[in-house]
């Protein structure tokens, strides 16, 4: 495994959902990035989410497609989101999905870890090239 750090910048924005407003626990947002570090890339996507009944419960999934160089190999790849928080405690998993690594980048496998502290972002990315 290879691992790939550095900080990212984030810009959420709602988008309409197919439930409207009358599922107000119901969000869809899209998703811009900028990755910095070991990963120099934008990237594009989208998020689904739910709100609990209990505060600090949620779930999300989401989809975004990165283009740009990891470790200097150029090429775009799609990371596939799964998270959850229960009353406050978060779990998120982050995998590259199967067989999406264009370009240089193709075979790319692997999982990225969302580090955030204050309002700071940071990933750490470890992956193979097959």
């Amino acid at each position: 495994m290879t691992r790939a750090t550095g900080p990212f910048e984030v810009k959420l924005a709602p988008l309409t959902t197919h439930a409207g407003q009358e599922h107000a626990t119901l969000a869809r947002m899209s998703i811009d990035k900028e990755f910095q570090g070991d990963l120099a890339a934008s990237s594009i996507g989208e998020m689904l989410s739910a709100m609990g009944s209990v505060r600090g419960s949620a779930g999300y999934v989401a989809i975004e497609r990165v283009s740009g160089s990891l470790h200097g190999k150029k090429g775009r790849f799609v990371l596939q989101h799964n998270g959850t928080m229960t009353r406050g405690a978060p779990s998120l998993t982050v995998h590259v999905v199967p067989d999406s690594g264009t370009d240089e980048l193709e075979g790319l496998v692997g999982s990225m870890q969302i580090v955030i502290e204050g309002k700071a972002h940071s990933y750490i990315f470890d992956y193979t090239l097959g």
